[in-house]
């Protein structure tokens, strides 16, 4: 089992996209040495890691080999391993090379191609693997691609910048040679292409300016409100249509010169401005160009302008309102663009800072800042019988911006304590009536409550000895519904010893006489009289 082959040293796999060489050093001096390598890989759904011959890399008599064929999984860990072969001899297998082929993987060079036309130079740009096969990044729009560009001179002096798959380069100088070349990069995955072969182009003189195209296009943006302005030389009748393309489609490696759109209300214009808010939303960015026509139907399209909403948009002051209270100044805060500003609420996490100072003729009082999220902003520890000013500005830290301070509001504090004084002898008084008032009318309401409760709800029926007193309620003199008899039995067995018992005689007598006839004379007057003084001596 034991040979005199060495193993082979120093292995290494460089990956371009997706193609693989692996490369070694041999130390031996055997002669007619081949080499012979094995890989595996871990499945994760077979978990499979078994050693197999590695494809392009068998019998090999160089110290490289391409194995880009063998290949496939671009995410999985690889192990590769290699050994000599010489006359049936095989020497012990080298160390392990580990690898994850799309972290070693590098970029490779884009293709260009160039165009010079009209004092410009055009670019496209095509992907690094765009002739392969197998391709390692998929996601073409998520390359970024630099330009290097320079004079073809002695004294050049090298400029970069970056671009989109298709561009124009207009910041050069008429019949001059430009070499240029263009990197790939991934920087989410910070990741640096190689750079593509050097190309030189010669640049040509631009067409003579027609007039009537539209000339220092800007954009000016307020508060979610943009508008485009442009400038008009053309002495005669022009009118524009103004156009706009979603800056994603400048991305993809497609053509979009037939992906612009017009925007409404801004077609066939005469004026030299345009409101293009309605097209705008603070997810993406735009490009804007202005096409000028003129009466002979001539068009010419504008330089091209970039915006990105919430960086290009510019953010008004915000609206104050101040209120004093005693011991507080309030300060209410309305967010820039209004109360129908949505956009601007939800696009921006705005903070306010809020200026203060005491408006008087001392040029020692110091302003004071408090900076706030809220709308609602105090101020205390204010000075009596004093005029206070503020101003608040609107920034964002997130975007780096900020407004205008807003117009200067003021109010004064009121003298001393003198309105908590009056508000709490208010309070006082109104106290005291409210107490004056409603205590008699409490005790009045509870006497006649006892009364109603004395008079139809008794708690108890009167005594016997007094039931009695019922025979004068039914004197001949009062009115009565019904004649108590059992209670004059009650009456003459109480007073048998006292009352003559010929005069109580004639006192029934009369009194029955009366109620049969209705009629009294009188003598049965002066007999019912009698009966009755009796009675009432008696009682008492």
């Amino acid at each position: 089992g034991q040979t005199n082959l060495k193993s082979p040293q120093d292995i290494h796999v460089y990956v371009v996209n997706t193609n693989f060489t692996l490369r070694w050093n041999y130390t031996g001096n055997d002669t007619n040495v081949t080499f012979s390598a094995e890989y595996r890989f871990e499945d994760f759904e077979t978990n499979e890691a078994e050693w197999q011959e590695l494809s392009g890399c068998q019998n090999v008599t160089g110290m490289e080999c391409d194995f880009s064929s063998a290949i496939t999984k671009y995410y999985n860990m690889h192990h590769v391993r290699i050994r000599a072969e010489s006359r049936g001899e095989v020497s012990p297998w080298s160390s392990i090379f580990e690898m994850v082929p799309y972290d070693i993987a590098q970029i490779g060079p884009p293709g260009i191609e160039l165009q010079s036309r009209n004092g410009v130079i055009k670019i496209k740009v095509s992907p690094p693997e765009a002739n392969q096969v197998r391709k390692m990044v998929i996601d073409h729009p998520s390359f970024k691609y630099i330009l290097v560009i320079w004079e073809n001179s002695s004294s050049a002096e090298f400029r970069s910048q970056s671009i989109f798959p298709t561009a124009i380069i207009d910041d050069v100088s008429p019949d001059t040679t430009y070499c240029l070349k263009v990197q790939a990069t991934l920087p989410f995955d910070s990741k640096e292409g190689l750079f593509s072969p050097i190309r030189c182009v010669k640049t040509t003189r631009k067409a003579v300016n027609n007039l009537h195209c539209a000339t220092n296009v800007s954009v000016l943006a307020l508060n979610m409100d943009f508008h485009l302005h442009w400038n008009n030389q053309y002495k005669h009748h022009v009118s524009y249509n103004v156009q706009y393309l979603i800056g994603y489609l400048k991305k993809l490696h497609d053509d979009y010169s037939t992906k612009w759109l017009s925007v409404p209300g801004c077609e066939n214009i005469t004026v030299t401005q345009c409101n293009f808010s309605s097209v705008i939303t603070t997810t993406g960015f735009y490009y804007l160009r202005v096409e000028a026509i003129t009466e002979h139907n001539k068009s010419c399209l504008s330089n091209e302008v970039k915006v990105e909403p919430l960086i290009t948009n510019e953010i008004g002051p915000p609206g104050v309102k101040v209120d004093i209270s005693d011991v507080l100044l309030h300060i209410q805060i309305s967010p820039p663009g209004g109360a129908e500003s949505e956009l601007m609420r939800d696009s921006y996490d705005l903070s306010y800072r809020i200026l203060y100072w005491k408006n008087s003729s001392n040029n020692e009082d110091e302003i004071k800042m408090k900076e706030i999220k809220q709308t609602i902003g105090t101020v205390s520890d204010l000075t009596p019988a004093t005029w206070y000013c503020v101003k608040v500005q609107a920034f964002t830290e997130i975007y780096n911006k900020s407004s205008r301070y807003s117009k200067e509001e003021c109010i004064r504090t009121p003298k001393g304590k003198f309105i908590p004084l009056v508000i709490l002898a208010t309070f006082s008084i109104a106290l005291i009536a409210v107490f004056l008032v409603a205590t008699p009318l409490g005790f009045a309401l509870y006497q006649a409550y006892n009364k109603i409760k004395y008079v139809f709800f008794p708690s108890c029926q009167p005594p016997l000895n007094i039931e009695g007193f019922g025979q004068f309620l039914n004197s001949p003199y009062l009115s009565a519904t019904e004649e108590p008899i059992e209670n004059f039995s009650v009456i003459e067995h109480i007073i048998t010893d006292e009352i003559n018992q010929v005069d109580f005689k004639d006192y029934k007598h009369s009194k029955q006489t009366s109620r049969d006839s209705g009629n009294y004379s009188n003598d049965d007057d002066t007999s019912g009289n009698k009966a009755s003084e009796v009675l009432e001596k008696e009682m008492v």
